[in-house]
């Protein structure tokens, strides 16, 4: 291996990566499959490209292309020399409007393409929903379609001319009339004519196998055409001209709501005259949330264009009047028609989990059947599954009889994995029955290839292997693909696993407890590695920063399947690899909401550095920013609060606390506030009141509705205004606002500091709540745990009472919400407190419904924060901003410095780079006059620091202006 490295390195310009890091993250793609190759190349150019075959053909050594390596049959994973398209050969090469043509190299990503084209009018048709992340190669090489097929056909119908270079380094043009045929092609096709008029099925999905019938005479002889969906195994793409169509000016979505499945199978081909765009279908098990759906157990997803809304509009509802269905809805609306959309892409992740949280897995995702027939075979299909006691529920694209599925398959098992080839086998045989395609649009790959003798014969499959050789005579080119291929049951990703669960600090509640189940959750569809994020979305910033697979919420997930593997990452918790995968991970939780399956990366990375650090040594950072809450207190104890600043405000005394704490030169140590904010309570509280006069018991006292202020470490120590101003609206909207106890005796009165007895006093210690937030996100679990159980023990008189607790941090409520319960699985209060946990802007809409905010009337700008967005949703939020008058929406992503992350030495570039995805460019383009909200102190830091601008706690707002309102200065 060493040998081949060296060749390599000699022989290409472009990155050769034999690293472990570089291999374990091209071990899968988005299939059950696992392979392991000996490493990948990041090739600059065609002649890169010619070299690599070059070195590896004298060798022997396979070689597979790559693109987004989103493909679900096991294509893109080899056990020779992977090639990365996606860093250097992923250009827009040229767009011509009056050709409505575009030549693309292969790593291009086709949403790059389509947002080229869209100034043109024009696209690309052919729309996976994996858009974002897929590669024009990878679509060629897999010819994919998405759900615009109906209109726009398969990727081959968008092909005009290929530039490929063969293994034995031949740079062809693939064309129409044989241009760029390999020798002996054109002989091949001639004397099979009959068999390749014959013995491939017609209908508008069938990928399988090679498309040697687009060499017929009668078809134009296309050697582009036939190459499309040859999944590598024929010549390495280069470059592609492909054809754009033009994009309707206005388009209508109509979802149609039908009983079931079937019903809305049935319909779907009787929709096909009326000429929609789109005809996709899904069920209602799928669908995460049904609002803003029609009623019915199943839909129909119908898209119509025209040259105005209105014609777009009046198609859709002909569509309407055509269907018999239980109920639509036509949407013309383009961020409603996006929030639609979006329910039907992400499918392909949701799937891979049923209702009860059993794991699904691919393998039969996307075979097709002629569209009229479709009913009548899911009907059989379902059957089968009964037969085989598996479960699955199809989605995709019924308008042209493609279905999705992903089935409760047990891969794990001898036996289970004997039952997964015994249904492939009568599966394929159902497909054939009823005149299909085993892949409608993803590939053969390994899942089905092994299979294709019952769809062809054999006599074809010999055909294939024949015209494989006359490309490939060495089987250079990812063998074991669509001839002589590997079984079907061989290579599956979880074979490697270890027997036994894992010991583990958090609970997986939704995993079982078992974190090979949790790391199981990836399956690769790669939503995480989109270049920009839609919307309110904050997965994955870490990539969006780096363009590196590794800094992905997937990359890193392989990482750690890997060394739960222990095959390639062999030194277990302790890699190197997998801590340094996981450094550049902001913890934003992001990948919690947005992944389509849930990973929770920022969990993961908790429990990694916890047994990674188990009895070594610590970076500083995790002592000086995990240990944050202790240092805080110290000095708030000490009273060294002005001491600390002065000397922060010092150059060489802030240099040599920033090197000794690890923390980055590039950034100011924020301010210790002087006064606490329970300081800040105490003082209130006796000037508002006689030391002498006890205070009421929360039951005996006035009327309003009583709710425990949590003092968070950064509102305690950093940010002590946000606490005051949330205590002057939750007073002035009708609430009793109290603190937690502060000493351990259970007794203790809430908010007063003080026990119910001189005993309790005299034995009691004092202590402070904590979420044990710093300490989750550094790893130190051991020391969470105990401040949580601490904070337990100090708030049960509130759990007893059932007072709600309103958090102001995001990332605090965050922590108790999630992390308190998954790190306390068998402490009942833990639950009790992460359900009695509010955001300021919950507590007021719940318990203070009737009470109007001021009216503030000002455009708004800022960032939802990350956790905010992943763990606690902000409709409550929306709906208390637009009731004060803030107009306008906050952006999406993270502001980058997420905590101790950006204080971290070597993370300011990526922390700044972060800021600069979405925070800062919001800020640019926000009007003059607008208020910049920011509800976490990490994000009101990242904004003075890299902006100078002052953000706020929607807390701060209202209080100001209820101030204002009141006359006060």
């Amino acid at each position: 291996m060493t040998d081949l490295a060296e060749a390599l390195r000699r022989s290409v310009r472009g990155e050769v990566g034999f690293d472990v890091t570089s291999r374990a993250l091209v071990t899968m793609d988005a299939s059950n499959y696992r392979r392991v190759p000996l490493g990948v190349v990041a090739p600059r150019d065609a002649d890169d490209v010619a070299a690599v075959l070059a070195v590896c053909r004298a060798r022997g050594v396979p070689v597979v292309a790559r693109g987004g390596g989103t493909s679900i049959a096991g294509q893109a994973t080899g056990t020779g020399v992977v090639l990365d398209f996606t860093r250097h050969m992923n250009r827009l090469l040229e767009l011509d409007p009056g050709e409505r043509t575009a030549v693309v190299q292969p790593g291009l990503v086709l949403d790059r393409l389509q947002e080229a084209a869209a100034p043109h009018g024009l696209r690309f048709g052919p729309d996976p929903s994996t858009h974002s992340r897929c590669t024009l190669g990878g679509m060629i090489g897999n010819n994919s379609c998405g759900s615009h097929s109906v209109a726009w056909g398969t990727t081959a119908d968008s092909v005009r001319e290929l530039s490929v270079v063969t293994a034995r380094g031949q740079f062809l043009r693939p064309g129409r009339d044989w241009a760029g045929a390999p020798d002996g092609l054109r002989e091949l096709a001639a004397g099979e004519s009959a068999r390749l008029r014959t013995g491939f099925p017609d209908l508008p999905r069938r990928i399988s196998g090679y498309a040697l019938d687009a060499l017929l005479p009668e078809k134009g002889a296309d050697v582009a055409r036939s190459f499309c969906g040859s999944e590598g195994t024929l010549g390495i793409l280069t470059e592609a001209v492909v054809r754009l169509v033009q994009a309707p000016r206005a388009r209508a979505l109509a979802v149609l709501g039908y009983g079931d499945e079937s019903a809305a199978a049935e319909a779907a081909a009787g929709l096909l005259p009326l000429g929609p765009l789109t005809v996709e279908g899904m069920a209602a098990d799928l669908v995460r949330s049904a609002a803003g759906l029609p009623k019915g157990g199943a839909w129909l997803f119908v898209e119509t264009g025209g040259e105005s809304a209105g014609e777009a509009r009046a198609r859709a509802e002909q569509i309407v009047r055509a269907a018999d269905v239980v109920d639509a809805l036509v949407v013309t609306d383009a961020g409603a028609q996006r929030a639609l959309w979006r329910v039907r892409e992400d499918a392909s992740g949701t799937a891979t989990r049923l209702p009860d949280g059993s794991e699904a897995w691919p393998g039969w995702e996307d075979c097709a059947v002629p569209p009229a027939r479709l009913g009548a075979y899911l009907r059989d299909f379902r059957a089968l599954l009964s037969a085989h006691g598996l479960r699955g529920t199809p989605y995709g694209h019924f308008g042209d009889g493609c279905i999705h599925v992903r089935i409760d398959f047990d891969l794990l098992t001898e036996a289970g994995v004997a039952r997964f080839r015994r249904f492939s086998e009568e599966l394929a045989d159902l497909v054939v029955e009823h005149g299909g395609s085993l892949s409608g649009e993803h590939g053969d790959g390994q899942a089905r290839a092994e299979l294709l003798p019952r769809m062809y014969g054999a006599e074809t499959v010999r055909l294939f292997e024949r015209a494989k050789a006359l490309w490939d005579p060495d089987d250079l080119l990812n063998p074991g693909m669509l001839v002589r291929p590997a079984p079907l049951d061989t290579n599956l990703r979880f074979s490697v696993l270890p027997g036994r669960p894992v010991d583990v600090e958090f609970g997986y509640p939704a995993d079982g407890g078992d974190f090979r189940a949790a790391v199981r959750r990836c399956v690769g569809v790669a939503k995480c590695r989109t270049a920009t994020a839609s919307g309110p979305a904050v997965m994955c910033p870490s990539f969006r920063a780096t363009g590196e697979e590794e800094h992905s919420t997937r990359g890193r997930a392989r990482l750690l399947h890997e060394m739960l593997a222990g095959e390639l990452v062999t030194d277990g918790w302790q890699s190197a690899e997998v801590r340094d995968a996981l450094d550049l991970c902001l913890s934003c939780k992001g990948c919690r909401s947005d992944c389509p399956v849930g990973v929770d990366m920022a969990t993961y990375k908790a429990e990694f550095l916890h047994h990674h650090y188990a009895g070594r040594r610590r970076p500083a950072a995790h002592h000086s920013m995990g240990r944050l809450p202790e240092w805080l207190r110290w000095a708030a104890r000490t009273r060294t609060a002005r001491l600390l600043n002065a000397l922060a405000s010092l150059r060489p005394f802030a240099a040599v606390g920033k090197r000794l704490g690890g923390i980055a030169a590039e950034r100011d140590i924020p301010r210790l506030a002087t006064r606490t904010f329970t300081g800040w309570w105490r003082t209130r509280r006796a000037a508002s009141a006689p030391r002498s006069a006890p205070e009421p018991a929360p039951e005996s006292a006035p009327a309003g509705k009583l709710v425990v202020l949590w003092p968070d470490t950064f509102t305690e120590h950093l940010s002590p205004a946000v606490g005051r101003a949330a205590v002057r609206v939750l007073e002035a909207a009708g609430l009793r606002v109290a603190l937690p106890p502060t000493l351990l005796p259970r007794e203790a009165a809430l908010g007063t500091g003080r026990s119910r007895s001189a005993l309790a006093l005299l034995t009691a210690r004092r202590a402070r709540v904590c979420c044990g937030l710093t300490y989750v996100s550094t790893g130190q679990l051991d020391r969470a745990r105990a401040v949580l159980r601490r904070t337990l023990d100090l708030m049960e008189p509130v759990l007893r009472a059932r007072v709600p607790v309103v958090v102001l941090e995001p990332s605090c409520a965050a922590a108790l919400r999630t992390d308190l319960p998954e790190l306390l699985p068998d402490d009942p209060r833990a639950a009790e407190l992460s359900a009695a946990v509010l955001t300021f802007a919950e507590a007021l809409e719940r318990h203070a419904p009737h009470w109007t905010p001021p009216a503030v009337d000002r455009p708004v700008a800022g960032q939802t924060h990350c956790h905010q967005h992943a763990v606690l949703g902000d409709s409550p939020d929306r709906r208390l901003r637009e009731a004060a008058g803030l107009t306008g929406e906050l952006s999406g992503g993270c502001c980058g410095l997420a905590g101790n992350f950006g204080f971290e030495k070597g993370h300011f570039e990526v922390s700044k780079a972060c800021a600069e995805d979405q925070l800062l460019p919001s800020l640019r383009a926000a009007p003059e006059e607008a208020l910049v909200l920011a509800d976490g102190f990490s994000c009101r830091t990242q904004l003075a620091q890299l902006a100078g601008v002052r953000g706020r706690h929607l807390a701060e707002v209202l209080a100001e202006a209820l101030e204002a309102g009141s006359g006060c200065s």
